[in-house]
């Protein structure tokens, strides 16, 4: 049986999880930020639905399982982007570093 109120947050979990993996590459920390904000609010809906899931609509639901995938996905991409800047950095760094040019050697 389908109840007749939305999960709260449902569409706000859509919509953060979409922007995670759009502002991925903003350095990552934007998306990073985005994805971890849908996941708590996503995590808070589902124990709600798990709770009572008659009150619930499905297609409320299935807004939020899609925008926790999507928080998902943007954190784990926002997360790897950071750590391979991370590991440019340390890589520049450490060129220069070894670099005679750099450390007055001729």
């Amino acid at each position: 049986m389908n109840g007749t109120q939305q999960l709260p947050n449902s569409t706000a979990v859509l919509v953060l999880g979409i922007l995670s993996i759009v502002f991925c590459l903003c350095y990552g920390v934007v998306g990073l930020t985005l994805g971890i904000i849908g996941l708590v609010l996503a995590n808070k809906s589902l124990k709600l639905y798990t709770s009572s899931p008659n009150l619930y609509t499905t297609t409320s639901y299935k807004n939020l399982a899609a925008g926790r995938v999507c928080a998902i996905i943007g954190t784990c991409l926002s997360s790897i982007y950071i750590l391979i800047i991370i590991i440019a950095i340390a890589y520049a760094g450490s060129m220069g570093a070894f670099n005679p040019m750099l450390n007055g050697l001729r």
